[in-house]
């Protein structure tokens, strides 16, 4: 996953930022913006992740998301869940 950070101000406005993605399903490569996408911080590097559903052909996916990915996502304004264990 890369990053294209559009933070161009129109009369007060942000633009959203883009992030390019790919599905595995369908191999379609495609840039949505960050309401598309759910990040979910886990206790683990196994419970961490990021989710969207393929524009293309529909599909959910679902990718770990390291410190790196973690940053960007949250920094782009993704919605986050933070999961805890009891």
């Amino acid at each position: 996953m890369t990053t294209t950070m559009v933070t161009t101000t129109l009369a007060g406005m942000t633009a959203p930022v883009l992030f390019k993605a790919a599905c595995p399903e369908c191999r379609g490569r495609f840039e949505l913006a960050s309401d598309a996408f759910r990040l979910a911080i886990g206790a683990s590097r196994r419970t961490t992740f990021y989710s969207f559903t393929c524009p293309d052909c529909g599909r959910a996916v679902r990718r770990p998301a390291g410190e790196r990915i973690v940053e960007l996502l949250t920094g782009g304004g993704v919605r986050t869940l933070r999961l805890h264990t009891g």
